[in-house]
């Protein structure tokens, strides 16, 4: 994964093996081995807890089986979930002190839009030990959990010569006609533009949004959903409603699986890195940061990409991930190759602006 070691607006980055049988033995049994340099029995004398906020469905069944029964076996810490993620319940917290969880996921632009607002505790070197970390693993007062991708993908069944292959073919409409849908999203939409538009994928940040915007006019028109949610996008493409999509590659690769003839292309796609940070105020940060560490160990991370199609943020877990597994993954290198990364800085800085003229454009 790519991490500068730069920093921008005074914010400092520091601050042949199927799925079901190598879940159930050699991920398990790694795992089972793992936990002994990290148990805090003086927590469970306590009967601490932790509480976590999660994305719900799926992603926090995941992270149970993954981290938080792990951390439970290993510490005797309880840990308890709320969901869903949202950043106005992160600034909540901090503005009235009401702590209902005391650790959550952000993306990084957001991780910087919440340090902008001073909304998130520094990480304590007194717990968390970078030793124990993947290299630039701590970034934006948080630490590295995984990697998701936007990408496009496109029905075979619609396409079987073959179909889009980049965002410039998708704004294509005369070689690639169809029903499309993008994410609504400026952070995500606005990059797209720009690549159709012959922006190379290193040269996008900082984003020519006027240029976008001249870009997004064009295909506007042929949009038949922008869709809000992930499962939305997944019924969208399972359903032959449209027939290219812009999606969560967990999402699309959910449809692979269930047989649905769908294709993922990795070309252009946007690669997201997420943090664990732990909310400014909490009484349980020390906790929160002695499970983060935890949650970063090799192990559990691959345990958790095999079953969410998250890539890694640890890079180690690829050696515990089957090949033709990793090669569905963001962070897997090939695929790295061809996306690329938001910058953090400008994206976190520029968010609210860019989301505001985003939605006043859809309704014009």
């Amino acid at each position: 994964m790519r991490h500068n070691s730069t920093a921008a607006n005074g914010i400092r980055r520091d601050g042949a093996v199927t799925r079901r049988r190598f879940l159930g033995s050699g991920i398990v049994a790694a795992t089972s081995a793992i936990v002994a340099p990290y148990v805090i029995r003086s927590a469970a004398a306590k009967g601490e807890t932790l509480y976590i906020n999660t994305w719900g469905g799926s992603w926090e069944r995941s992270a149970s089986e993954s981290f938080f029964q792990p951390f439970t076996k290993a510490t005797g810490v309880e840990i308890k979930t709320q969901s869903p993620v949202t950043f106005a319940k992160l600034k909540a917290e901090v503005v009235t002190g009401q702590y209902e969880w005391d650790v959550t996921t952000q993306g990084q632009p957001d991780c910087v839009r919440a340090l902008r607002e001073n909304l998130l505790e520094p990480v304590n070197y007194k717990i968390v030990d970078p030793a124990k970390l993947s290299p630039n693993a701590i970034t934006y007062n948080g630490i590295a959990s995984h990697a998701l991708g936007t990408c496009l993908a496109y029905r075979k069944d619609r396409f079987p010569n073959g179909g889009p292959q980049s965002w410039k073919d998708f704004w294509d409409i005369a070689r690639f006609p169809g029903n499309r849908s993008m994410y609504k999203n400026a952070a995500r939409v606005l990059p797209a533009a720009l690549l159709a538009d012959g922006v190379p994928r290193d040269k996008l940040f900082p984003l020519d949004v006027d240029r976008a915007f001249r870009k997004l006019d064009q295909i506007k028109p042929h949009i038949k959903v922008w869709w809000q949610d992930g499962s939305q996008s997944e019924q969208l493409l399972r359903d032959n409603e449209v027939d290219m999509i812009q999606i969560w590659n967990g999402r699309a690769a959910q449809l692979i699986r269930q047989k649905v003839p769908v294709q993922l292309v990795w070309r252009d796609a946007e690669i997201l890195t997420v943090n664990w940070i732990v909310v400014r105020g909490t009484p349980r940060a020390d906790l929160a940061w002695k499970y983060i560490q935890f949650a970063h160990q090799p192990e559990l991370q691959a345990k958790f990409a095999l079953t969410m199609d998250y890539g890694p943020a640890n890079p180690k877990a690829f050696e515990y991930i089957p090949e033709a597994a990793a090669k569905q993954l963001p962070t897997w290198h090939e695929n790295e190759k061809v996306a690329y990364h938001p910058d953090p800085e400008w994206t976190g800085a520029h968010m609210n602006d860019i989301a505001k003229r985003f939605n006043a454009w859809l309704v014009s």
